[in-house]
């Protein structure tokens, strides 16, 4: 009588190793985070400037209307406040991963 034949996948604690979490393992530095972190901050920053382009834009094309110049002036306050979110966010990650 032969054997029965392997199970086509081993997943979680076994015999042979006690801590498998069947979970994918990843190859992460400190580096890589960083780099994609920057990446993302970068993009927030160029949507934040992009807005306070917009801001203008509408700024300078309300002719007068009062509601179209808050709008505007609303835009722009909320872009720099985002702009100011995302470079102190990008600052607090480099000195928390640089000490790491």
């Amino acid at each position: 009588m032969t054997p029965p034949p392997p199970p086509l996948a081993t997943c979680g604690p076994s015999i042979n190793n006690p801590t498998a979490t069947c979970l994918p393992v990843v190859q992460a530095s400190q580096a890589n985070l960083q780099h994609g972190l920057e990446i993302v901050f970068g993009i927030i920053g160029a949507v934040a400037v992009i807005m306070i382009i917009i801001g203008a834009l509408q700024f300078a094309l309300a002719q007068g209307d009062p509601n179209a110049v808050i709008k505007a002036r609303n835009i722009i306050i909320y872009a720099v406040v985002g702009l100011a979110v995302a470079i102190s966010a990008e600052a607090i990650v480099i000195f928390v991963v640089g000490n790491l």
